[in-house]
Order: C-alpha cells, then sequence, then structure tokens
C-alpha cells in the first residue's frame, strides 16, 4: 500500500529541563520562533522542531539534532561569538573537524544536553 502524499515535513519533539531557558537558547542561535505555548515550535531553514516541557536526562543526554548548513564557518563564528557557555552554562562547543565518516562537524549542546551536530554540506552530494 502506498504512503499518502500529503506529508510535508517531520518535527521532532526535544526535551527542556528548562523552559525559559531553553527558549532563549534557540532564540539566541538564530532559530525563529513559529510558536510560543504550552510548547514552543522553533524553524531554521525549512526545518523545525517541537520543544516541550518535559525532561528526563538519559533521554536529553542521547539525544542529537543535525544541523545541515552551507557555510559551517559562518555559523562557527555565530555559535563562538554568543558565548554559550557564559550565557546558558552548556558545554563548550566542539570547533568544526572533518569527521571518519565523511561531513565537516561542529557540536553544540543545548541546555539540557541535548548534542547538536551542524554540519557543513557536501557540494554535489544530494543526501546532504
Amino acid at each position: 500500500m502506498p504512503v499518502p502524499d500529503s506529508a510535508e515535513s517531520m518535527r521532532p519533539f526535544l526535551p527542556a529541563k528548562d523552559f525559559e531557558t531553553s527558549k532563549a537558547f534557540y532564540q539566541a542561535l538564530g532559530f525563529k520562533t513559529l510558536l510560543d505555548g504550552e510548547v514552543a515550535i522553533f524553524g531554521v531553514g525549512a526545518s523545525a522542531f517541537i520543544l516541550q516541557r518535559y525532561y528526563q536526562q538519559q533521554w536529553a543526554e542521547n539525544c542529537m539534532m543535525q544541523l545541515m548548513v552551507d557555510d559551517l564557518d559562518a555559523w562557527w563564528a555565530h555559535i563562538q561569538a554568543l558565548n554559550l557557555p557564559g550565557r546558558f552554562g552548556v558545554q563548550a562547543p566542539k570547533p568544526p573537524a572533518l569527521q571518519p565518516w565523511g561531513l565537516r562537524v561542529a557540536y553544540v549542546y543545548d541546555p539540557c544536553g541535548v548534542l547538536w551536530h551542524v554540519c557543513q554540506r557536501r557540494e554535489g552530494a544530494p543526501q546532504d
């Protein structure tokens, strides 16, 4: 049976130990607030995620998100300028480095431990 064609996007739910701090973190990164209520929906590019008022340490610290960007160096300069550890008490971001699987990646931790992989999109690699 074929999948119906009305689907257009997926939005994962992310945890928030302190909802207001997490919202401020994502706003500082430059994600657009699409909804702010019992949950918050943030968008970046064509993607979005739902920040919820729920936290479970084991889940949060094992949750990872990937953000594909065209200019990782520009994103890294933006991330560094934000002083995320000083403002939000997060682990220090890790600078871009080429990973064994072929992507250049910088790592950013959110206030409850979600690990973001900010990756340079490779030219000629449509799967990126």
